[in-house]
């Protein structure tokens, strides 16, 4: 007889021990870790109160530690997810009913791939999505969708018959150099000599770029960027999504994970740019400024980036959402994938349809990117 397979929902991530979440999620993906999601949960950040209700599905093996976890959150709206649905949600309302709440699994605020399912035990990737669908039909959601999935989980959602959605972020590709001149070697001569002019002119008149990790990390330099992200968060959504706790925690929680580029002239601090180190890959993920200055934005979010991660070894440097701006400055288009479930037959053949056309879009267009980047041919 086969044993029952049960779930349940918790309130929030620091409902676990860090050990049986990461025992579970791993360690080699910063976002992913019970530190991150406790910061965004403790901070008031990924809280009810701003559209994040935490509703994390748990699974236990049989002597009742947890083998299987999908973060989840109802979401009362479709912001800080860079998965845009905002046309579903509002074909679905003119039908005359809600969209919101959705089921959304993801890490809030981050555009970063990685696993949607944390699993000890593999074979429970089934029962973790059996579940998320039994919550959002027993509950009447319009639907559940899972961002930004690691490429070697996506085929768990298609066998679960979850539909699929292929979008594109532009990721730097470590080729194997050993410095950042190797990797301009491998750029047309225009592209080489631009991307030197640039870094030139960010960094004169007296600007300074220093990194900052680990124990270095002050409270005066989480003042600085909160500065910065205040900046760029009211200028792109209107009202940063992130509070000035949470990055306090980060510091305190996962500070050898973080690596901050500041800009200095004079001895004050003009811009920043934050990054997660990651195992295998350098995440960027925000940046600010108090000056306005030619090409420093580029400086300290993919170069400085670039050149860290040639020095320590990773992969990858995925740069956050959108912008065809970093093409010309050696970061590829790749593509990302999504996963949605919804209930509602007619609703899931509109939105087959229009995901089959999109994609045929999408995959068109990273080719003619990839053909259009700044590296030589042959």
């Amino acid at each position: 007889m086969t044993a029952t397979i049960t779930a349940r929902v918790l309130s929030a991530a620091s409902d676990l021990s860090a050990a049986q979440w990461d025992a579970c999620a791993g360690t080699g993906n910063p976002f992913l870790t019970h530190a991150f999601f406790t910061c965004l949960e403790d901070s008031g950040s990924a809280v009810p109160g701003t559209g994040w209700q935490p509703v994390h599905i748990v699974i236990d093996d049989a002597v009742g530690r947890p083998a299987a976890i999908m973060p989840n959150y109802l979401k009362s709206h479709s912001q800080g997810e860079y998965v845009f649905d905002h046309s579903w949600a509002d074909a679905w309302t003119r039908t005359g009913r809600r969209y919101y709440p959705k089921l959304q699994s993801c890490v809030p605020f981050t555009p970063a791939t990685g696993p949607r399912l944390l699993l000890r035990d593999e074979s429970l990737a089934p029962a973790l999505l059996g579940a998320a669908e039994a919550l959002t039909v027993q509950n009447k959601l319009s639907s559940a969708h899972a961002t930004f999935i690691r490429p070697d989980q996506v085929a768990a959602f298609e066998d679960a018959g979850w539909l699929i959605r292929i979008d594109q972020q532009f990721h730097w590709q470590n080729e194997g150099y050993a410095t950042f001149d190797d990797f301009l070697a491998a750029l047309s001569s225009r592209k080489r000599k631009a991307i030197r002019k640039e870094r030139e002119g960010a960094l004169g008149g007296g600007i300074e770029v220093e990194l900052v990790t680990g124990a270095a990390l002050t409270e005066a330099h989480w003042d600085a960027f909160w500065v910065f992200y205040q900046d760029t968060g009211s200028r792109k959504w209107g009202r940063p999504y992130l509070t000035r706790r949470f990055f306090s925690l980060l510091g305190e929680r996962m500070a050898d994970r973080v690596l901050l580029a500041l800009a200095r002239r004079g001895g004050r601090y003009i811009a920043g740019a934050l990054n997660l180190i990651g195992d295998d890959c350098l995440y960027g993920r925000y940046w600010g400024c108090t000056e306005d200055v030619p090409f420093l934005h580029f400086e300290l979010c993919y170069y400085q980036a670039i050149d860290w991660a040639i020095a320590h070894g990773r992969a990858r440097v995925e740069a956050g959402a959108q912008g065809a701006h970093k093409l010309a400055r050696g970061y590829r288009p790749t593509p990302t994938t999504s996963a949605h479930f919804i209930p509602d037959p007619a609703f899931r053949r509109a939105v087959a349809d229009f995901l089959t056309m999109e994609r045929d879009a999408v995959v068109e267009g990273i080719e003619a990117l990839d053909e259009e980047g700044p590296f030589r041919k042959g």
